[in-house]
């Protein structure tokens, strides 16, 4: 695969920002997510990452790169384990997009296996399972004002637009004439109905992660606890409840071990259940959990419509067949989960 970074720009605007000097070596793409491009590189003796969308841009995606950027650098100093922030460009034509420099993580992804001790400890997953939930309770309990985050999302109604939000987005797919999915989605107006007759009358506004699950932090070599949450394309201002609900949706149940939809590690053997991420959640903060169930089956709603754009855009070949497929299945098992819960 070709690079799809032109290093001699990068290097040149890397001279303005006073960012080492001589060539960029070792530059190699590092496996994460989907979509965006992460390129790892050294330069006057220091390790950076790069990061920016795709070759193919889709409609926001300069945006969502410079809203990473900002939340990031707002991050720094605070107890969220994040990826810290070298420098951001968000000036598209330095490399035909923009995007950010952080620093490399020392840490591993556990979804694609567990390193020792942490194989071999139940009681370490435990932990693992634990630090989790802490990302998330240390991140809602910021005080994004104070870190300057005013206007990264609009707090008014934010819960009574969610529905209406992402129904929109689930009808937006009918613009592809290939997308065959609406036939699979189960009950999909039934959860939104439920959703909507259901919603909390309030909520404290907070930061929220927006994608929030195992395979989106990194955990750390030495101890069983998070070296860093990553991908933070769907970050903004909302209701922080919302992590921990996405967090609940993509979580194995006792009940129910298929894999279809969840986001496991194995061996799973050690990791809380459920409800003790929960009261784990509960123990640290101060916001009111008694309609935490709501959060989850949104989550479920949410999550699904989002993959099912990507099955929608693999119908007409502008992504992977088999990775859009496997998402559509995704979509239905999150569904299914949600109709289980609020029946």
């Amino acid at each position: 695969m070709s690079n799809p970074v032109d290093l001699a720009a990068l290097a040149t605007w890397m001279d303005t920002q006073g960012l080492g000097k001589g060539p960029i070596e070792n530059a190699v793409r590092l496996a994460g997510g989907t979509q965006n491009i992460l390129l790892k590189f050294m330069r006057g003796g220091r390790a950076y990452v790069l990061r920016r969308p795709p070759p193919v841009l889709r409609a926001n995606s300069n945006e969502t790169m410079r809203r990473e950027a900002r939340m990031l650098a707002a991050l720094k100093g605070t107890n969220v384990p994040h990826p810290g922030l070298i420098a951001a460009c968000p000036d598209e034509t330095v490399l035909g997009a923009a995007f950010y420099l952080m620093e490399p993580i020392d840490g591993y992804n556990a979804t694609t296996g567990l390193p020792e001790p942490f194989a071999s400890s139940p009681e370490m997953r435990r932990q693992m399972g634990l630090s989790l939930v802490d990302g998330i309770a240390a991140l809602g309990a910021q005080d994004y004002l104070a870190l300057g985050l005013e206007g990264l999302g609009k707090v008014d109604n934010y819960l009574e637009r969610q529905v209406g939000r992402w129904k929109a987005q689930l009808e937006s797919y009918a613009e592809i004439p290939e997308w065959d999915g609406r036939k699979d989605i189960p009950g999909i107006n039934r959860v939104g109905d439920w959703l909507d007759a259901n919603r909390p009358r309030s909520f404290q506004p907070g930061i929220i992660h927006g994608d929030y699950h195992l395979a989106n932090v990194m955990f750390r070599f030495d101890a069983p606890r998070l070296a860093a949450i990553v991908d933070w394309e769907l970050t903004t201002i909302g209701d922080p409840l919302l992590d921990l609900g996405w967090l609940l949706a993509t979580w194995p149940d006792e009940a129910e071990k298929s894999s279809a939809g969840t986001v496991a590690v194995q061996p799973w053997e050690g990791f809380p259940s459920a409800d003790e991420l929960v009261a784990h959640y509960a123990a640290q903060t101060t916001r009111d959990l008694s309609g935490l169930h709501w959060y989850s089956v949104l989550a479920c709603y949410k999550l699904g419509i989002i993959l099912e754009g990507t099955y929608a855009r693999a119908c007409a070949g502008k992504a992977p067949k088999e990775t859009g497929d496997d998402l559509h299945r995704r979509t239905i098992w999150l569904l299914e989960r949600a109709l289980r819960w609020i029946s």
